[in-house]
C-alpha cells in the first residue's frame, strides 16, 4: 500500500465507521498517547524496566500502526499529502545532512 492509498483507506474508514474525524487537538492528544504506549513497550523490551502482566498483551507493531493511523488522520484533516511531505523532508535532510553523520566520530 502506498502512502496515498493509506491516506485514502483511513479516510474511507473514518467516513464508514468512525462517523467523523475527531478535531485536530483531540487527535494530537491521541497521537501523544499512542507514542507513549509505544515508548512503554520499548522501555520494557530494550530498556531496564520489566513487563507487567498487562503489558505483555501489547505489541510494538500494533502501537506503531495506531500511531500511523492517527498521524494519517491529522494529515487528512489538515490537507497534508504525506507522500509529498516525506519526499520534501528527505530532500531537506539530504541537503542539510549529506556529510554530517558520515563525519560524526560518535557514529564510527
Amino acid at each position: 500500500m502506498t502512502i496515498q492509498e493509506a491516506q485514502e483507506k483511513v479516510d474511507n474508514w473514518i467516513k464508514n465507521f468512525g462517523v467523523r474525524y475527531f478535531n485536530e487537538l483531540t487527535n494530537m492528544a491521541l497521537l501523544t498517547e499512542e507514542v507513549g504506549e509505544l515508548a512503554r513497550i520499548i522501555a520494557r523490551k530494550y530498556g531496564e524496566q520489566s513487563f507487567k502482566e498487562r503489558d505483555k498483551e501489547n505489541s510494538m507493531e500494533d502501537e506503531m500502526a495506531d500511531i500511523l493511523f492517527v498521524l494519517i488522520c491529522i494529515a487528512n484533516q489538515t490537507g497534508v499529502d504525506l507522500n509529498d511531505a516525506l519526499e520534501k523532508n528527505l530532500t531537506k535532510k539530504t541537503l542539510r545532512d549529506n556529510t554530517r553523520h558520515l563525519n560524526n566520530e560518535k557514529l564510527k
